[in-house]
């Protein structure tokens, strides 16, 4: 089973469900995260970094500007970064922003994966 959180705003450019990590993106650009929660996200932001690799492609085409286009899943087995992404959406939370888990068994065309994720191309009944 593999887990991802979104919020209810839709990429523009995918049309596809935002996840926290766009949100909060937007949220720090609109000036209205505390001080408190702007630290809060960095130490979260700082987590991932140190504990979570950058897939090494999001694109469905191997060329070196194609469009990113996959979606990011957590295992569920990955426990400690699902704690991580409750604690971001805790504080999305605060600024009225809904985080939703989703879940599925079919990511899409799967593009890269590790111990921690997935990212994939949705298949047209993939929960995005």
């Amino acid at each position: 089973m593999l887990v991802r959180f979104v919020i209810e705003r839709r990429d523009p450019r995918s049309g596809r469900r935002q996840g926290l990590f766009q949100a909060a993106i937007s949220l720090r650009d609109s000036g209205l995260l505390s001080a408190q929660d702007d630290d809060a996200l960095e130490d979260i932001w700082a987590w991932f970094n140190k504990h979570l690799e950058r897939p090494e492609r999001l694109a469905l085409s191997p060329r070196p500007h194609a469009k990113s286009q996959a979606l990011s899943w957590f295992r569920d087995t990955a426990t400690n970064h699902i704690a991580k992404m409750r604690a971001f959406a805790e504080i999305l939370e605060r600024y009225g922003i809904t985080a939703q888990m989703i879940r599925t068994d079919r990511p899409g065309y799967v593009l890269y994966e590790d111990e921690f994720q997935v990212a994939a191309f949705p298949f047209a009944d993939t929960p995005t």
